[in-house]
Formats: C-alpha cells, structure tokens, sequence
C-alpha cells in the first residue's frame, strides 16, 4: 500500500479590512454596540469585496509560491495559510494592493476628500523618472497600533494618533488629553472646528488616518517631490489607494508577528483589523418643493447604511457638498430634500 504524507495547513495571518459605513449602528460606532448577537450578525453580513479590491504583488504572489502558500481572498478580506512546517524567512515581505471598485466609497467614507495626484520627475543624475502619487495609505504590522491586552487585545495596521496642528486638514483624526476628535474644517493657526469622537481614544479602534500616509523622501537633488504618499513602481498600479505591508516578526510587540522563533506560522495566527471611519457631515434639510432652507441639524453626524445617527430622514451615500471660505474647508454638508 503506498503511503500517504500529509502536509497540513495552517493560516499564517488574515487582514480585515472593516468599514463603518456598513457595521455602525446609527450614532453607535460597531465597537461599542451591547448586543453581541448583533454585533456577530453585522460582521458576519459584512463584505467589502462590492468596493475594494484587494490583490497581492507579483514579488508577492511569487513569494507566496515559493514559500508553498496559499492565499485567499475573502469578504472581510484576505487570508493566507502556509503548510504547518514551512519555515517562513524573517525577512520576507508580504504587500497587498487596495484599490477602490466603487466611486460611491469617497462619499462615505472620512479622509478621501485630498485628490490622490501622481507626479513625474526627472533625476538628471540617475538618468531615471521617479512617479509618485499623494495621499496613499501605508499600513503595517511593523508601525500598528493595538488596543487591549490579553486575550481581549485586537491589533491595528494603523498606525498610533497623533496631537494636531498647524495645517491639519478636515476630517483628520487627533488625540487631545486623551480625547479622540475629528476635525469638522481645515486647520489653521486661528481655530479649526472639531467634534468630540469619545473621551476615551483607547475605547475606538484605530481608524485609518493621516498619519498612514508616509513622508516622501526622494533622492538627494530631485526637486518637486510631494510630502506625503508613495513612490509608484511596475508593482503599483496608478489607482493605489492603499498598501498593506507585512512582515514576519515584530521586535517590540510579538503579537504582530505571524512566525514563531523556528520561523513556523503562529497558534494562533493574528487577525490584522484595517477600520475606514465613515465620513460625518451637517444635514441641511430642503423643501422639495420650493428649494427653501427647512432646517440644519448643530453638529455633524455619521452616514451609516444601518439605523440613524439622526431624529429625521437620514441622507443617502450620495454626494457630500464641501462649503469653503476662500480655499479652506469650513463644513461637509448633506442636501437632504423632504
């Protein structure tokens, strides 16, 4: 009788990428929602795949052959599995293509008003065109943040809040006194707006913000280079709008590794949470009739596919109006016509 050799698999890491738009409740961010069978409903009914598409690198897809493993995409989504002693290289590097398969996604969803503009620049002295795109997401295991400890803790690919300052820009999310707050216009040195997310930051997930963006720094004497976002290569396709970028060990924190010390896949493997924040605005009510101001609700309030942040009609995912004094954003309007 020929004998059987078995090579079994075990996930190496999974990565969901969960936008509230889809999970939130209302005024209830998903966190925090009481009820678990719910909560467990939502996240089960939850598939990003209708407006994100998420595709590894062809170094990656090569590595993932050559390393024997598998990988699957998924409606949270995307898994990979290796064979139970396949012995992972501590300095692999696995990255991860989102790009965005529905234009509805930048009406609902918080930080996607700054264009994504790509940039071409001549380097005399390597005889070499560097491209660039701004306002690309970076996010990894290797810079994350977590909330929790224990068995209760849950790890982010973004990366920690920061304070604010001059220049921030509506929409971004900064820590005050412990405080997380949105910014509801652009920052300046005088007095941006803000509104209060909760008074615990370590309550809320990590959402992506943008500090995920990271700082360009090009080559000594090209001129012209952006601040912020990324350099294009044949990898990255021109319609990037976010990386994941993930490495087998983490020094400082293990529980972002996915490889043990012998360089096997972790028991258990972790689970890396991606959290899109859904876009709040000032719901300004019409008179379908006559066009006329009926009311406009104090302050800005979350666009949800489920339940209302609001006491009257909620608006649809459609389009958000950005009133503006001169070039600074001063509010995100909903025109809602009853």
């Amino acid at each position: 009788m020929t004998e059987r050799i078995g090579n079994r698999y075990r996930p190496l890491f999974e990565v969901r990428l969960l936008h509230h738009y889809w999970l939130d409740e209302g005024a209830a961010v998903f966190d925090l929602i009481s009820d678990p069978s719910r909560k467990n409903k939502r996240l089960h009914g939850y598939d990003r795949r209708p407006f994100l598409t998420v595709v590894p690198t062809a170094a990656t897809a090569k590595a993932l052959q050559a390393l024997n493993c598998v990988y699957k995409d998924t409606a949270p989504g995307l898994i990979v599995a290796a064979p139970a002693l396949q012995v992972i290289p501590a300095d692999t590097l696995f990255e991860f293509i989102v790009t965005v398969s529905h234009a509805d996604f930048f009406n609902y969803t918080a930080l996607t008003l700054p264009p994504r503009e790509i940039r071409t620049l001549y380097h005399q002295p390597e005889d070499k065109a560097y491209r660039y795109k701004t306002n690309v997401f970076v996010l990894s295991n290797l810079t994350g943040a977590a909330r929790g400890a224990g068995a209760d803790k849950t790890v982010f690919l973004s990366t920690p809040y920061s304070a604010g300052g001059a220049g921030d820009k509506v929409e971004y999310l900064i820590l005050s006194a412990g405080k997380l707050m949105q910014l509801t216009s652009d920052g300046d040195a005088a007095d941006p707006t803000s509104q209060l997310l909760n008074a615990n930051a370590n309550v809320l997930p990590v959402f992506v913000h943008q500090d995920d963006i990271p700082t360009i720094v090009p080559p000594p004497g090209l001129a012209g280079a952006p601040e912020r976002g990324i350099q294009l290569t044949g990898e990255i396709p021109d319609d990037v709008f976010a990386l994941v970028r993930l490495s087998p060990v983490r020094a400082d924190d293990d529980d972002f590794s996915f490889i043990d010390d012998n360089g096997i896949a972790k028991e258990p493997h972790p689970v890396f949470q991606v959290r899109f924040k859904n876009r709040s605005t000032l719901r300004r009510y019409f008179d379908k009739n006559t066009g006329a101001v009926k009311s406009t609700e104090p302050n800005p309030l979350p666009l949800t596919y489920f339940g209302n942040a609001g006491s009257k009609q909620k608006p649809s995912e459609g389009l958000v109006k950005a009133e503006k004094s001169g070039t600074k954003i001063t509010r995100l309007v909903s025109e809602i016509f009853t």
